[in-house]
């Protein structure tokens, strides 16, 4: 690996930087993003206003997203433990792209439906299953331990950017033109991840090769799992906060700015900016800071806990430069939380159980969502819109605290393991 001295030492974010693979992933990631801030805008509009479909429509591609997700990121995570995780990722992009530009072509042919977006959506979400638990894992294998911190930090920083202003704004222009265009454009920045993910040179992983049947290898990593109450307890948390939080922030969010307070596009657009400022900030001085910390558990699920109450902000407001103050908040305290998690399981768990552990933390901690998505049009018919957003954030963020005091959970803080860890992987 090269190694250049000056400002790539001196700032956090450009230290990981220093390595070739590392590098090249985040050139093939930043494309792949800014692609997938394009689709959200896109399939908003082409359910909304090319189809007219209803919020039913719309709650229905979500659920086709999720879904495969949490029916096949078990054995993703399985083979990125015993095949170069480099191939699995170009598998999932590849099954993007062809989904993708199918949706994008389709449109432009004015053939596409609801039916048929929902069953090219399932292709999708079952390419993201495919890359998640390899990408999350192969961290380790191409940067040094002493940069974990920072390496895990650039994405809480390329994401928003990305995701939240460069791509949407790509996708408005490119919905001027026409919305399969912006589909078309979002394929196309698969490819490029996949060639850059192509070029990597990666080091052999411990598990490699293994020709152990898929399901034992599956139960192992459950097992193990379940014999780390810190990871365990966790993911748990996760499940039911995600739960809590997750649907009421993603659907009665936008309508209480766009609706209750009378805000424009451009008003949403600004919070979820915002948004992306706050996730932005926090992985700059993370990275910078370059070390987790003395209690590093606990910051978390401080953090994590912070960041749920604020979904009851938007039940609170009253005008809309307040949503930016809690948007801010709850991004900036999620970054953190990812940044901390990501490091402690990359420097903890053992490199041939890093993609299963991986694969159930995305499984789990998404297990809950299409419930949520489907409880929350009911419930803020029920109680309301500010009412459901107050219960939600609040019983995300009780959920979160409580989770701190399961025995176990904050265990690798108190015991050494972290210490040690950060000692040996440096």
């Amino acid at each position: 690996m090269d190694e250049r001295p000056g400002l790539s030492s001196r700032i956090g974010l450009l230290r990981p930087m220093r390595h070739r693979d590392f590098r090249l992933l985040w050139i093939g990631q930043t494309i792949s993003m800014i692609g997938d801030g394009t689709y959200y805008v896109a399939v908003a509009w082409l359910v909304y206003q090319n189809l007219h479909g209803s919020p039913a429509a719309f709650a229905a591609v979500g659920v086709a997203w999720s879904l495969p997700q949490l029916l096949l990121l078990l054995a993703s995570g399985a083979l990125s433990d015993r095949m170069d995780r480099r191939h699995l990722m170009i598998a999932g992009d590849l099954l993007r792209l062809a989904a993708i530009t199918s949706v994008g072509f389709l449109t432009l042919a004015d053939l596409i439906t609801i039916p048929i977006l929902v069953g090219l959506v399932v292709f999708y979400g079952s390419g993201q299953a495919l890359f998640a638990p390899a990408f999350s894992s192969i961290v380790p294998s191409i940067v040094p331990g002493d940069v974990l911190v920072e390496a895990n930090s650039v994405g809480q920083v390329v994401r928003p950017f990305a995701m939240t202003i460069v791509g949407p704004l790509l996708g408005g222009l490119l919905l001027a033109i026409g919305t399969g265009w912006a589909f078309i454009f979002d394929g196309l920045t698969f490819a490029a991840s996949a060639v850059s993910i192509f070029l990597m040179r990666t080091r052999k992983t411990s598990g490699e090769g293994t020709h152990e049947p898929l399901i034992p290898q599956i139960k192992e990593g459950i097992a193990y799992v379940r014999s780390e109450t810190w990871i365990w307890a966790a993911l748990v948390t996760a499940t039911v906060s995600l739960f809590c939080v997750w649907g009421p922030w993603e659907t009665l969010m936008p309508y209480v700015i766009s609706h209750d307070l009378e805000g424009s596009g451009v008003d949403l657009a600004l919070v979820f900016a915002a948004g992306g400022l706050g996730s932005g900030l926090v992985g700059i001085l993370a990275a910078q800071r370059g070390r987790l910390g003395r209690r590093p558990i606990t910051v978390m699920y401080l953090a994590w806990a912070l960041g749920m109450l604020m979904t009851a902000g938007f039940g609170l407001i009253t005008a809309v430069w307040q949503g930016l103050f809690v948007a801010f908040v709850a991004e900036g305290s999620i970054s953190l939380l990812i940044v901390l998690w990501y490091t402690m399981l990359q420097r903890l768990v053992p490199e041939h159980f890093l993609g299963r552990v991986m694969s159930l933390d995305w499984m789990i901690s998404i297990a809950g969502l299409p419930l949520s998505f489907a409880v929350v049009g009911p419930l803020a018919n029920w109680i309301g819109t500010d009412r459901t957003l107050i219960l939600a954030g609040v019983a995300g963020a009780v959920v979160t605290i409580a989770a701190m005091f399961i025995p176990g959970a904050r265990g690798p803080e108190r015991d050494g393991r972290l210490a040690e860890a950060a000692r040996t992987r440096a």
